[in-house]
């Protein structure tokens, strides 16, 4: 009885890889590699936050924030949050 009930709680995993064979993973080929979309908006999003901080340090609006890590933070997510709805929003 304790060598099914192992073996069948071993198999649960494998009824959640079905969703890693859908086809509607996005994915772009650049440079040769597959890189997930979720990894690119990520990356332009800290991209748009570190330059955001940069004209908010030129402008002298970085003086006023008093809490720049989160804001900073904030901003990056929704500039990838953004980039993700346009990019495959409906």
């Amino acid at each position: 009885m304790l060598r099914s009930s192992a073996r069948m709680f071993a198999l649960y995993p494998l009824l959640f890889l079905g969703g890693c064979a859908t086809h509607h993973a996005p994915s772009f080929s650049l440079f040769g590699a597959y890189f997930p979309g979720w990894m690119l908006c990520g990356i332009i999003g800290v991209f748009v936050a570190v330059t955001l901080r940069l004209l908010f340090v030129v402008s002298g609006i970085d003086a006023f924030l008093s809490l720049r890590l989160f804001t900073y933070v904030s901003l990056g997510v929704i500039a990838a949050l953004l980039v993700w709805l346009v990019w495959f929003g409906p």
